[in-house]
């Protein structure tokens, strides 16, 4: 059975994900900041770990490189709900081996932790820009906080009115 360390510091979250990986064979483990995290992931030595990349008033970037150090072999795959190309770049060069937003279902929970996700392959037609990538990813956000601007710049950590004036341009074509 694959030991797995689950890091986050929504308890409510962190035991709902414990419940839905101990039934696919994980021996999982749960640890809510930093510091416990690394005690656990020195001590038990996991072959598997979620992070949360928000950790009270930690980050799990920065919880990185000291996990990946401690259990050089341990598959660590990022959640997130904050997602963006510039932090899933960065959650690499740090020693991810993969990044999910939240919220991931357990078929996408288990590709990643058995690194099993496979880029799909893009031409050069598929291609979005990174001005379409921003527009969509500032409509999934407000979606996701039924339409209030202000809960939604917040979550993007953006000035209200600079989401504002983003919203009023046109959306940019693929």
């Amino acid at each position: 059975m694959a030991k797995l360390l689950i890091v986050d510091d929504d308890v409510t979250f962190a035991s709902l994900l414990q419940r839905r990986l101990s039934r696919h064979q994980f021996d999982c483990q749960v640890a809510h900041c930093a510091a416990t995290a690394l005690g656990m992931a020195q001590q038990h030595k996991p072959s598997h770990l979620l992070l949360d990349m928000k950790l009270g008033d930690d980050s799990g970037l920065t919880l990185l490189p000291d996990l990946r150090h401690l259990v050089p072999q341990a598959r660590i795959v990022l959640l997130t709900g904050y997602a963006s190309v510039a932090s899933a770049v960065q959650a690499m060069k740090l020693g991810a081996d993969d990044y999910l937003p939240k919220p991931a279902d357990t078929a996408a929970l288990l590709a990643a932790l058995s690194g099993q996700i496979k880029a799909p392959e893009l031409t050069e037609d598929e291609l979005m820009s990174p001005e379409r990538a921003e527009w969509e990813h500032i409509q999934r956000v407000l979606a996701l906080h039924q339409g209030n601007v202000s809960a939604a710049a917040r979550a993007m950590n953006m000035h209200r009115r600079t989401l504002q004036r983003k919203l009023q341009k046109r959306p940019v074509k693929q």
